[in-house]
């Protein structure tokens, strides 16, 4: 565990924090953020009605078309000055969704990262090549500062230039492989043209933290865990 204080504790306490931030984030946003109060207003409910998590029932929805509409800084709720970092989404399905981040956001946006990487099996004595991209997209600064955090040695590849992966996998000694299951199926059947026996790597842990996949996403999952002989 990277933070036994936090992932031991008892569902009683836990439900007592969650209850107390939930508390003061719907606060927050009803204070701050116009489309909030709106949506609470139009649902008739007030932050302080909160008394339970049960009550999270009565808070309205967040949806898509919402922070569409909130773009690009109008979901911000604390002061534009207060935000050290912005993200956003492709936008391949319409309008891109922005995403502000002040300093202590980034702080325990690392801290998620680092116990997620525990969790996966990964320990500050390994070797972790991210090849998410790095800019708008979340994913590359996401899994690096989680690495950092947790102490491993992190190398920054990003994505694309697949050989140059290959090598860097073998010459480096990578233990952990942070990669989508589609790039994971890439990379080794680059290897193969390389002449390169994946399965002789000293990469122990390959894996992507994300949403639900798709059927075809677990179908490439499955090749992948077949072509580094992954037990499913």
């Amino acid at each position: 565990m990277f933070q036994p204080e936090l992932e031991t504790m008892s569902r009683e306490a836990l439900e007592r924090l969650q209850l107390a931030r939930l508390r003061t984030q719907l606060a927050r946003v009803y204070v701050n953020v116009p489309l909030y109060r709106r949506k609470f207003d139009e649902a008739g409910f007030r932050p302080e009605q909160l008394e339970t998590l049960a009550d999270l029932t009565r808070v309205p929805f967040t949806v898509k078309n919402d922070l569409r509409e909130a773009y690009p800084f109008d979901m911000f709720a604390v002061p534009q000055r207060d935000i050290v970092r912005v993200h956003s989404s492709s936008g391949t399905t319409g309008q891109v969704s922005v995403v502000g981040y002040t300093r202590g956001d980034v702080e325990r946006w690392s801290d998620l990262m680092a116990r997620t990487l525990v969790c996966g099996g990964a320990s500050a004595d390994d070797i972790v090549q991210v090849t998410y991209g790095y800019g708008l997209f979340t994913g590359g600064l996401g899994a690096h500062y989680g690495s950092e955090r947790l102490g491993a040695m992190t190398i920054p590849v990003s994505g694309g230039n697949t050989a140059r992966q290959v090598q860097i996998l073998k010459d480096f000694g990578v233990t952990v492989l942070a990669c989508t299951p589609s790039y994971a199926l890439l990379i080794a059947e680059t290897a193969a043209s390389m002449g390169i026996d994946v399965r002789s790597l000293p990469l122990r842990l390959c894996g992507s933290a994300c949403s639900a996949p798709s059927r075809g996403a677990r179908r490439c999952a499955g090749r992948s865990k077949r072509s580094w002989a992954y037990v499913p």
